[in-house]
């Protein structure tokens, strides 16, 4: 059943309380069930999940990845099942809306963890409590959603504003209960094959499952002399190298630096194959690019220019180059100056972003309504946002000063800030899907900066609000989107929200712990493990190299570093103003290509493969409808949620393992 909507003349002529009306009598659903027990337990649990696999993916490429169509399928697959069995009645399309709600908040609230709470302790070398990590992305989390409120009636209900990522999902949705309901199934079995296939090669690579498999259940220690478990190595050149030691053999090498020392492997991550294959190729080439351009050309160089060298550890032991070694030592810093001037040029290149978001602010209401306002129970009121905002606004800053010692005043100067930028990157999501967070929260964290250089906390604190304020109100709209396409209550969307917000918060702030900053044999927690081989973290070291260069200048620096920063600002910009003047067809990307340069280039390596898979599967199966079409095409997304939720699932359960076998 094709959704219904007003014309672009009825959207242009007619005044809001008409659109509400036509809503009202012709979309709303009332006495649908919405926000029931069971989509409400299903959207925590769900949201929970998916937000581990978001930090997970977070953790390796910096990247938040969306979760609400995943979470759109497996509802649907899961109580259609159910159904079947009969076990429950079947899910209806908008208890199903307000899941995803649940879950796409859940995803989206992690992310600080993996941005600038991430970086505010790698500078510092304090490692932040749990508890004080929970309540400060709650607190902002929440304010987020309370600015979101009193904008939704202007982007929404009167201008009409698409938000395509929350319009996909109501299409599918859409598709699925009122239409044709075996691609609904299809994709679920699809993601569903995918990630117990994906699962079962990750257990193959993990030491934690095998120790358990082969010395616990099977005990290979003893009857078969085993000292440690067996694994399937997941950088495939291991098998080379090991025989390169015992034939003598060639051992790749570019200006005497072995490829090794570059990071330069060839790994079979079935995780980064998944986000490359959501990137899609032309990203993919341009992460490449930065990738290639710094650890195969300019890394090599920089050793033996004597920029990039062994450095003294806190302990007196020598620490060798690494891949990332050369990222904190050297190439950190035009990487960031790629992203950072990139994102910033890119915006600044769409004023329709900021006229738009403050247009008709001042006008005058339309003429007096008719009668009482239909909507009045369904929408949420705007007293809740009058009162609520204040509130949350002090706590904000009375919490970033509590817990980070950023001073009262600049808490809370930066709040005005927040809440501009706030309504520009709500503006940004409605028109294109694209929230400018990282640009956004950049404006911050120099103008924080520039009153406070002394205290790192002054300029990454207020703009992780801005992240944190800007990403929840903009996705709490994306989510209210498909509510209002298929005629649901905004309320019971905006509570899912919240929900969503201690969901990903209670499942990942421990699962943090876990991840990025296990004890030692002796109990003790450091920093240090934030960043590893395994987690490259790339966008807290692109928030802490900004914050380094608002608190220390670029004296410090090798000249090289200056050099090359100078020269990848003048890149970026030209690349992004190429990107506007060929309107979006020129293939390079400024922050893609930065973010290639602190990513593993393993990783790279494996996202751009599977990137190619997809684009060549695609241009060979392009006719709908066939069997082709519908795996690789339709069936992208499901496809790569398989790859990306069984990899990383199967990962946070290895440290589990790990953590229970001492």
């Amino acid at each position: 059943m094709a959704i219904q909507q007003l014309t672009d003349e009825q959207i242009r002529n007619w005044t809001r309380e008409q659109k509400d009306e036509w809503w009202f009598k012709n979309i709303f659903r009332g006495d649908m069930p919405q926000l029931t027990l069971r989509s409400a337990l299903t959207g925590f649990l769900l949201g929970a999940v998916l937000a581990a696999t978001s930090l997970y993916i977070g953790g390796k490429t910096g990247i938040g990845i969306g979760v609400g169509l995943t979470s759109v399928i497996l509802s649907f697959a899961l109580f259609r099942a159910l159904n079947n069995s009969g076990l429950t009645s079947d899910y209806t399309i908008l208890e199903n809306n307000c899941t995803q709600s649940i879950a796409t908040a859940a995803g989206y609230a992690v992310s600080p963890l993996f941005s600038s709470l991430a970086a505010y302790m790698l500078i510092t070398g304090r490692i932040i409590p749990w508890w004080q990590m929970m309540i400060w992305i709650v607190v902002v989390s929440i304010l987020g959603v309370l600015v979101a409120f009193p904008m939704k009636r202007r982007f929404i209900n009167e201008e009409q504003l698409p938000f395509p990522e929350g319009r996909a999902s109501g299409v599918v949705l859409d598709s699925l209960y009122n239409g044709d309901a075996g691609s609904g199934v299809f994709k679920a079995r699809l993601l569903g094959y995918v990630a117990v296939g994906t699962g079962l090669y990750q257990a193959l690579v993990s030491d934690g499952w095998m120790k358990l498999l082969q010395f616990k259940i099977l005990r290979m220690d003893q009857w078969a002399g085993m000292s440690a478990p067996w694994t399937f190595h997941e950088r495939l050149d291991t098998y080379y190298y090991q025989a390169a030691v015992k034939a003598d053999l060639w051992i790749p090498k570019i200006l005497g630096v072995d490829f090794r020392t570059l990071g330069l492997r060839f790994t079979l991550d079935a995780a980064m194959l998944g986000v490359g294959g959501l990137m899609g190729i032309a990203v993919a080439s341009s992460v490449l690019l930065g990738s290639f351009v710094n650890f195969v050309i300019l890394a090599p160089i920089m050793i033996q220019a004597g920029d990039i060298v062994q450095r003294v550890a806190p302990n007196g032991s020598l620490v060798p180059i690494s891949r990332a070694e050369i990222v904190n030592q050297w190439s950190m810093w035009w990487g960031v100056t790629m992203m950072v001037v990139g994102a910033l040029v890119g915006l600044l290149a769409k004023p329709e972003l900021f006229t738009s978001a403050f247009k008709n602010l001042g006008k005058k209401k339309s003429a007096a309504k008719q009668g009482p306002d239909l909507l009045a129970d369904i929408e949420v009121p705007l007293w809740v946002s009058f009162v609520g905002v204040p509130i949350f606004s002090v706590l904000g800053a009375w919490v970033t000063h509590a817990f980070f010692g950023v001073p009262w005043l600049l808490a809370l100067i930066s709040l005005p800030l927040i809440f501009v930028l706030t309504v520009i990157c709500t503006n940004a999501m409605a028109l294109t899907s694209w929230t400018p967070t990282g640009a956004l929260s950049k404006i911050t964290q120099f103008t924080m900066g520039a009153i406070d250089r002394t205290n790192p906390a002054s300029n990454l604190l207020p703009a992780g609000m801005t992240s944190e304020v800007a990403s929840n109100a903009a996705n709490l709209l994306s989510d209210i989107k498909p509510g209002y396409m298929l005629g649901g209550k905004p309320r019971h969307q905006a509570v899912g929200h919240v929900i969503g917000i201690f969901a990903g918060v209670m499942a990942c702030v421990p699962l943090y712990f876990l991840l990025f900053l296990p004890a030692d044999a002796n109990g003790l927690r450091s920093t240090t493990t934030i960043v590893s081989e395994q987690f490259a973290m790339p966008a807290a070291l692109q928030w802490k190299g900004v914050a380094e260069i608002i608190a220390k200048g670029v004296q410090g620096l090798p000249a090289s570093a200056i050099v090359a920063m100078v020269v990848a600002a003048v890149c970026a910009a030209a690349i992004e103003i190429a990107r506007i003047i060929f309107k979006g067809r020129f293939p390079l990307s400024a922050v893609s290509i930065g973010l290639g340069v602190v990513l593993p280039p393993e990783s790279v390596i494996a996202m751009f493969a599977g990137a190619l898979l997809f684009w060549l599967m695609g241009r060979r199966h392009k006719a709908p409808g066939t069997p082709g079409n519908r795996i690789w095409v339709e069936g992208c997304e499901p496809i790569c949620a398989g790859l990306i939720s069984g990899a990383a699932l199967m990962g946070i359960g290895n440290a589990i393992v790990n953590v229970m076998l001492g």
